[in-house]
């Protein structure tokens, strides 16, 4: 475990039965980074989670949280650990300030600290006009930034954000964003799960890409496109006019169309016909996410 790591995993596996979930992997994640958890349904990142916060017992392997086994992680390690969960489980019967009071009191926090913080943390969230509302009376955007204010209230060190955004309107994504990334200026290490992947290229240092239990590969968003989509996709519809149909091409079928990935544009349009039907993009994250655990539909 190197010294900036927050979480180290060595060869961490979990079984259920004769099923496996996560199949040995190792990674770290580094202090004041954020890293991205990225795969399909049932890749295994929600167990992945699961261990991480000791909600799961580990089947192998070495898992370490702040440098602790989580197997021994005491309720003073688990407090620098905050929490944002996909479903909202904000108590519907009480206040937007008492939702947050509540929670701290979880923690143990004195009253005279949580008075000071939650106006502080509803002010950074922009929830400052919203105090008194009932949960029930909050949009969806509203409620996750509770859900986000909440998970900060005992001021912790990580923080795991499982698709935060995930239903959200533009403006509240963007607003999420903003505040994310203004934690991780602070400090704060940030482990993120989401399948929106403009998120994850925007707010990711780190990209892990997981499914069927395995690391398919690791690296920043920039490293990930170099490596697997080049910089730039043609879209070529079929039938493709030689020489682009020489297999010598980095190419992908999608049905109706290829997929051909080049770093310099200039080698596809210096043989492009003129009346070849195209389109020419910058290749991006989900390029590389598509292409690294396919373009199959999977149902949870």
């Amino acid at each position: 475990m190197t010294n900036n790591a927050v979480i180290s995993a060595t060869k961490l596996t979990k079984r259920f039965d004769n099923f496996v979930a996560v199949n040995g992997i190792s990674f770290e994640i580094a202090q004041g980074q954020c890293t991205g958890l990225l795969g399909p349904n049932g890749a295994g990142k929600t167990t992945t989670m699961r261990m991480i916060m000791g909600l799961s017992e580990i089947t192998e392997g070495s898992l370490k949280v702040f440098a602790t086994p989580v197997q021994d992680m005491e309720r003073s390690i688990k407090a620098r650990i905050g929490l944002v969960p996909q479903d909202d489980n904000l108590d519907p019967d009480i206040t937007v300030v008492e939702n947050l009071e509540v929670y701290g009191r979880y923690f143990g926090l004195r009253p005279a600290i949580v008075a000071d913080r939650v106006p502080k943390l509803l002010t950074f969230m922009q929830l400052e006009n919203r105090t008194e509302a009932k949960v029930m009376a909050l949009s969806g955007g509203m409620k996750r930034r509770l859900i986000i204010a909440r998970a900060l209230i005992a001021d912790p060190e990580l923080i795991i954000l499982d698709e935060p955004t995930t239903g959200l309107d533009p403006q509240a994504r963007i607003l999420i964003w903003r505040q994310l990334l203004d934690l991780k200026k602070q400090g704060k290490t940030l482990l993120l799960t989401t399948h929106y992947m403009d998120e994850a290229e925007r707010l990711c240092d780190r990209i892990i890409v997981i499914d069927n239990g395995e690391i398919l590969d690791s690296g920043s968003p920039q490293d990930l496109i170099s490596r697997h989509v080049k910089g730039h996709v043609f879209e070529i519809s079929k039938p493709v006019p030689p020489p682009l149909d020489d297999e010598k091409w980095d190419r992908e079928d999608i049905g109706d169309a290829m997929l051909y990935y080049v770093v310099n544009p200039a080698d596809i349009l210096s043989v492009l016909p003129v009346d070849c039907v195209y389109r020419h993009r910058q290749s991006n994250l989900e390029d590389v996410f598509l292409r690294l655990t396919g373009r199959k539909l999977r149902e949870k």
